[in-house]
């Protein structure tokens, strides 16, 4: 199988069920950031952190490409004509949205109040934590504009507003975990 089809030399890319759209349509983008958030997850996943967190860094990362393939399948050819869903996977569930927040107030429980907003940065891992939250909210922010246009599943924008929450605290998490130093935004006076 060869990786390249030459379909897509004009700007036009198929959705999953066969529909060409622009290489810029907003169902593109979405399901494009989304990949792009997965690479990121992947480089922390790829960091020294603890295994409990690579761990559920991979299933976060499976249930990415159950986003990007729910973002990526036309609304109109969802059913197929044999009454069959066309992706035929297990969708974002309830139980998805509340590992997350499990593992949100686990980590949580360990670290100390947060009485400011922190400057992203204070070590290499917390900072691509801090990327892939910014490359998370993009996405949600996306997907819920795409969502305006065509309503995709409710769970699917439940799950990438936590992912991102999830992406922060684990930031902080990982910022206590290796020592590093947490730098409150104090804004200047004038």
């Amino acid at each position: 199988m060869k990786i390249y089809t030459k379909t897509g030399d004009k700007g036009t890319t198929a959705l999953f069920g066969g529909t060409r759209v622009p290489k810029h349509h907003i169902r593109i983008e979405s399901y494009g950031t989304v990949d792009e958030l997965n690479s990121h997850i992947g480089l922390i996943r790829d960091q020294d952190i603890q295994e409990t967190y690579k761990n559920v860094l991979i299933h976060i990362q499976d249930r990415l490409f159950t986003v990007g393939a729910i973002l990526a399948t036309d609304p109109e050819k969802a059913i197929m004509k044999n009454g069959k869903e066309r992706l035929n996977i297990p969708k974002i569930s309830e139980e998805n949205i509340t590992l997350l927040e499990q593992e949100m107030d686990a980590m949580n429980d360990a670290l100390p109040q947060m009485t400011h907003f922190v400057l992203p940065g204070g070590h290499q891992t917390v900072s691509f934590c801090h990327i892939a939250r910014c490359v998370c909210r993009r996405a949600e922010r996306l997907a819920s504009a795409l969502n305006d246009l065509e309503p995709i599943d409710p769970n699917t924008l439940r799950y990438l507003n936590r992912l991102s929450d999830y992406l922060f605290v684990l930031a902080r998490k990982l910022s206590l975990d290796l020592q590093a130093n947490e730098v409150k935004w104090i804004p200047e006076k004038t």
